[in-house]
């Protein structure tokens, strides 16, 4: 079956940054248009921005410029970058694929000074 493994997460001051991957597993990960989510405290999950197979990423027009969204087929993971991280980014951030399968446990970014 289908899992995502989300890492890389942890606490990082205003201005840092961070890279997240995903290690998926139970398909055919380079043909599968791969996406990052983020849910922050008391608010519902939104979309990053997606990737596809041969690695054409799109982000939601919120999140351009600070976050990059990369992959590595032979690997099946999927990377989010976050640059100039800003406490509002903290979240729980998730990867699936598109359309989704279920959600695995993500990883917790905390930016805080």
């Amino acid at each position: 079956q289908v899992q995502l493994v989300e890492s890389g997460g942890g606490v990082v001051q205003p201005g840092g940054s961070l890279r997240l991957s995903c290690a998926a597993s139970g398909f055919i990960f380079s043909m599968a248009k791969m996406g990052w989510y983020r849910q922050a405290p008391g608010k519902q999950r939104e979309l990053v921005g997606l990737i596809t197979g041969d690695g054409s990423a799109n982000y939601v027009d919120s999140m351009k410029g600070r976050f990059t969204i990369s992959r590595e087929n032979a690997k099946n993971t999927v990377y989010l970058q976050i640059n100039s991280l800003k406490p509002e980014d903290t979240a729980v951030y998730y990867c699936n694929k598109s359309p989704p399968s279920p959600w695995g446990k993500g990883t917790l970014v905390t930016v805080s000074s």
